[in-house]
């Protein structure tokens, strides 16, 4: 079953009941200890991309034996992409002192941390743990956090190798960054690539959509641009807005998971979002069993997927060299 194929019937069935309203306290069975396990989403909760993260997360837990409802209760709160909300969200979880939280994201890394440093934790996607001091190291992650990182910084020189062979044109690239927290990171990452491939990179954080639509339609009064998106909950969030706005300007784009280009996006090149739920489930299995956060490695992602939307090719006036089309994981007619 395809996760981005789930119709909202598919999602509820498999769920079992499971509260996506928030908040919602089920009492265990009497007699046996309910365990329980909170859940922050970075997405809205009518998101397809968040609701397939989160039936693989459930699916995978209840491959291990943790039936929702039955022997563990999920807890789950969707940030939206709101700086707010995350923090809102990560209050109400502590507050219910689950025995583990699961975290999507980068973004709601300090809220969680801000609210407690002794309930287990386990991130999902975050791109930079250690240079953004939420673990010791990678094989020793210390204190109460483990992750899933997103991918490695060095991804950015094949965004902007990718965007080049595209468009050969392009000679200046705005890059769409979550400034509140990973962004310098991977804003780094995408500079030095470029200095070595004869590029001008323009910074713009994704905070609000007006924001997003000034920092583009100021970018696209110049020719030569192109457009690098790189991995947040905001960025995510306003995927609709920010894919309008390339068509719009005719810009050539590149963005960094899969999800991207089936909303209409022209490229996409970076790991499956879906996997790092699953195996997270592992994790919580796991520390629900006793083990710690402290002892479990952080795992990096082994396989990156490029996706080909041609629609949009077509609509942009792009055309993708067929060197492209021969490797490409995924072609969107």
């Amino acid at each position: 079953m395809q996760f981005d194929q789930l119709n909202r019937r598919d999602f509820i069935t498999l769920l079992g009941g499971m509260a996506v309203a928030w908040p919602r306290v089920v009492r265990g069975q009497q007699g046996e200890r309910m365990r329980r396990i909170g859940v922050l989403m970075n997405l809205a909760a009518d998101d397809k991309e968040g609701q397939a993260r989160l039936i693989a997360f459930v699916q995978a837990l209840s491959d291990l034996g943790w039936k929702n409802t039955s022997n563990v209760q999920i807890e789950t709160c969707w940030g939206a992409g709101d700086t707010g909300r995350f923090h809102q969200c990560a209050a109400e979880l502590v507050a219910l002192a689950p025995d583990v939280i699961l975290a999507a994201s980068a973004s709601t890394m300090d809220p969680l941390l801000n609210q407690t440093r002794s309930i287990p934790i386990v991130f999902a996607q975050v791109p930079d743990p250690v240079g953004s001091g939420y673990v010791t190291s990678l094989a020793r992650p210390g204190g109460n956090v483990t992750e899933f990182t997103q991918f490695d910084f060095s991804i950015a020189t094949k965004w902007l190798e990718l965007l080049k062979t595209l468009e050969p044109k392009v000679t200046r690239v705005i890059v769409l960054r979550d400034v509140d927290t990973t962004g310098a990171g991977q804003f780094g990452a995408v500079q030095s690539a470029a200095q070595s491939i004869g590029v001008e990179v323009s910074p713009t954080g994704v905070r609000n959509t007006s924001d997003i639509e000034k920092a583009v339609m100021d970018f696209a009064r110049l020719p030569a641009g192109g457009l690098i998106v790189t991995g947040s909950a905001p960025a995510a969030a306003h995927r609709d807005l920010i894919i309008a706005l390339a068509g719009r300007y005719k810009l050539p784009a590149i963005y960094p998971f899969r999800y991207f280009a089936h909303s209409g996006g022209l490229i996409s090149y970076g790991p499956t979002t879906i996997e790092p739920y699953v195996q997270a489930a592992g994790y919580v299995d796991r520390i629900l069993k006793g083990e710690k956060p402290a002892d479990l490695p952080v795992q990096a992602p082994t396989k990156y997927q490029l996706v080909i939307n041609l629609k949009t090719a077509t609509t942009l006036g792009v055309q993708i060299p067929d060197r492209l089309l021969a490797v490409a994981d995924e072609v969107i007619e």
